[in-house]
């Protein structure tokens, strides 16, 4: 039996093998950002108080400020300037528009989107950040189990077509990443984003689409149904709607950049045909811009 030790390669081959898919990938992607990286900790963020905010499902026990919370029937978090500071909050749309992929050779929008969203956060858990999910199912948290915690979640789809932008939860002045092909309701994102205009967040709008969802590569007679089964619409001359489906899609990107302007938020727009390691290092960037 061969006693050797492990080499640092063998050893991290070992430990990515013991991974679920998208959480191995996810590692070996930031890995090729985080070279070079020196960690995202700034300067003169202290340990001050700054606010109360009510307990989450989540929080660990120990989170709880006793004192406070003895005031009323509801349990209340001490949080302090640095961890506001270093909050990022993300969502990730996992309705079933995103589980399209016009060819065998490309990721579905879904797999892409978890795969930069993920990638995104362990890069800013390894820098010192806190990153959660908006909403009150995953308070942010640095730590390797908060990474597994948000794989987890991110391999959960749901059933609808579109689904909305998560807005609640939303930590004041902290900062946030959308990744969405945002093809739904721009109703529920702009609701999502004034909410969070409204208590100093600013972010990141990643929109991600297909190849074809540019181009759109059809003629003749064409059958469009949405992945989920629910919308399905015939026509003989698919090419004749070219003209007008891409003029819609370019009031709809135009409409999103502009909403981004208004609240402050970034807009950027990801192919699934382009290069991810690209996009993740453009996301970890304009995420930092918003913390300047």
């Amino acid at each position: 039996m061969n006693d050797a030790p492990l080499t640092p390669r063998a050893r991290a081959e070992a430990e990515a093998s013991r991974l679920p898919p998208l959480l191995a990938r996810a590692e070996h992607l930031a890995g090729t950002v985080l070279l070079g990286e020196h960690g995202r900790r700034r300067a003169g963020l202290g340990d001050d108080f700054w606010q109360y905010r009510p307990a989450q499902i989540g929080d660990s026990r120990r989170m709880i400020d006793h004192r406070r919370s003895a005031r009323g029937d509801q349990q209340y978090v001490r949080e302090r300037e640095w961890q506001i500071a270093q909050s990022v909050m993300l969502w990730v749309d996992r309705g079933a528009s995103m589980r399209f992929a016009s060819d065998d050779g490309l990721p579905t929008k879904a797999d892409r989107a978890r795969l930069l969203t993920l990638a995104t956060a362990i890069l800013l858990i390894r820098g010192g950040e806190r990153v959660g999910l908006t909403g009150a199912t995953l308070p942010p948290r640095r730590g390797d189990l908060q990474i597994r915690r948000l794989a987890e979640v991110f391999a959960a789809d749901e059933v609808a077509d579109y689904a909305p932008p998560e807005h609640r939860g939303m930590i004041p002045h902290a900062r946030a990443l959308f990744v969405s092909d945002f093809l739904g309701d721009v109703n529920e994102l702009r609701l999502a984003l004034t909410k969070a205009a409204d208590r100093g967040v600013r972010g990141v709008l990643l929109q991600v689409l297909d190849p074809s969802e540019e181009a759109f590569p059809f003629h003749g007679r064409t059958v469009f149904h949405s992945v989920g089964g629910t919308v399905e619409h015939e026509t003989l001359k698919a090419g004749d709607l070219r003209a007008r489906y891409l003029e819609r899609l370019a009031a709809r990107k135009d409409e999103l950049a502009q909403l981004c302007r208004m609240t402050g938020w970034q807009y950027g727009l990801h192919h699934t045909g382009d290069s991810a390691q690209s996009a993740l290092l453009w996301l970890y960037r304009a995420l930092d811009r918003g913390a300047a």
